[in-house]
């Protein structure tokens, strides 16, 4: 396989790779994906906290995998793109559905039930995006769609624009402009689709390229202006389709090749540095580049896993994401300093009303007219923390911080591990406090009750560790 595959953080010397042009290509990007240095006498690239795959000059991939501690190895490589690809997945649909901010993205969910399971053997990042895309691509053929056309032709066909006759063909009466109803193939789902077929194309085999895009050739892709507003397009895109007299079953297979299709083309247009630019066109340049942040990415995922978590528990949980609250006014009231916790979990009075997921805006709405209480207040790292005592300082403040902004009943710091080794651990906190305070004092302050935790999640499953629902019962 035409793969180099490196983990994050990794030191790459000119030795990684099979051709020194490859080498000496990624440094003249100044990619903010990678960190250049000078050690020992050779030029070396870091590797940032970043995962994905970058199509080089000679047509390897260089394939970057997530790091989780410093016993990842080389032999830990399939089981890695076994989570990677499960956490992609639920990206992919997620951000689809939602239309949320991409990893750069928010929040994930299960891409499909229908999803083929992976092979013993996993495939690598790159291949198995082409495997997602065949898959969908084969269930789908390009249709047709009448949509207006206007033309100033020498014959009236379809329906004159009288204003515009008036004002473009006043002296020259042959001429008339008209709109008319053409069948194209220039639907908007259908050029979403071949412009993320192109994107992937430097990775598809010669034979097979020229076969797949036989019934696309009529298709044109998305220009630059269309690009820029890719979001928008794929919200005209879906409702064309909706509309379209197809069956529910190709409905369905062409919904997941347009989110598929959305999401490729947005991580294109991704930022990841000076010099590497997914758009031009120039063969000694970048032909395809898709890189995420690893932080984000694991910090979404996390937040979507574990808000489906509490709402199979009871409806009464409602998760707010990334919901950023004023902490600190001066004097006139002014706010100085705002917090935003990953995750908020809400608990409604009731147990009848439905979960829901809002934004901040929304959320001032809820507590306005539900009554609850703040439950769980959640901040993920993407860290690994070998023991409880290695918890850094600022994590700390940050979570006494939550705990004493929102008193909630429970604080959590979600961490990655591999496996379900690795358990909750309590943090209990040494409250000083002077001699002449009662316990009547001390009672007042509701945020010493706060209980706060370390949560392992476990990227293989997806879930965390322990037995979390006892830890619920106490919110």
């Amino acid at each position: 396989m035409n793969v180099i595959t490196v983990f994050e953080h990794q030191h790459l010397t000119v030795h990684d790779f099979l051709q020194a042009s490859d080498f000496d290509w990624l440094m003249a990007q100044e990619s903010a994906v990678f960190t250049i240095k000078r050690k020992q006498g050779q030029w070396q690239l870091k590797v940032g906290h970043y995962i994905g795959i970058i199509l080089l000059p000679s047509g390897m991939t260089l394939e970057i995998l997530p790091k989780l501690n410093q016993s990842t190895q080389t032999s830990d490589i399939v089981q890695t793109r076994h989570w990677v690809q499960g956490m992609l997945s639920d990206l992919i649909h997620l951000d689809a559905h939602n239309n949320r901010k991409l990893p750069n993205t928010k929040n994930f969910g299960q891409f499909s039930s229908q999803s083929t399971p992976l092979p013993l053997k996993v495939l690598p990042i790159s291949d198995w995006l082409i495997e997602q895309f065949l898959q969908r691509l084969m269930d789908y053929q390009p249709t047709k769609h009448y949509q207006a056309q206007i033309d100033n032709q020498a014959s009236l066909q379809g329906r004159l624009l009288i204003k515009e006759q008036l004002r473009h063909n006043s002296m020259q009466p042959h001429k008339f402009i008209c709109e008319s109803s053409v069948l194209s193939h220039d639907m908007l789902a259908n050029r979403l689709i071949k412009s993320a077929l192109v994107y992937l194309m430097p990775l598809l085999p010669q034979f097979i390229s020229s076969k797949l895009l036989q019934p696309w050739r009529q298709v044109s892709t998305l220009n630059n202006r269309e690009m820029q507003q890719i979001a928008v397009i794929y919200t005209q895109a879906k409702r064309q389709l909706d509309v379209q007299p197809l069956q529910k079953q190709k409905l369905h297979a062409a919904h997941q090749l347009v989110d598929l299709a959305y999401w490729l083309l947005k991580q294109r247009a991704a930022v990841t540095g000076n010099g590497i630019d997914p758009s031009r066109q120039n063969s000694s340049q970048l032909r395809l580049c898709l890189l995420i942040d690893m932080n984000q990415a694991f910090e979404q995922w996390a937040s979507q896993r574990i808000a489906s978590m509490f709402q199979q528990i009871s409806s009464s949980y409602r998760p707010f994401y990334q919901t950023q609250s004023v902490w600190l006014n001066d004097a006139e009231g002014l706010a100085c300093l705002s917090i935003r916790p990953d995750l908020l979990i809400f608990k409604t009075a009731s147990d009848d009303c439905q979960a829901q997921s809002d934004t901040a805006a929304s959320q001032t709405t809820a507590k306005g007219k539900t009554k609850g209480r703040y439950s769980h207040v959640i901040d993920i790292k993407w860290k690994y923390l070998p023991h409880a005592a290695a918890i850094g300082a600022s994590d700390a403040y940050q979570l006494t911080s939550y705990a004493q902004a929102y008193l909630a009943g429970q604080v959590w710091l979600v961490y990655p591990v591999l496996g379900s080794d690795r358990q909750p651990v309590a943090l209990k906190q040494q409250t000083h406090y002077g001699s002449n305070d009662s316990d009547d004092d001390i009672k007042k302050n509701e945020s010493i009750d706060a209980h706060l935790w370390l949560m392992p999640f476990d990227v293989l499953t997806g879930t965390l560790n322990g037995e979390v629902l006892p830890h619920l019962d106490k919110a």
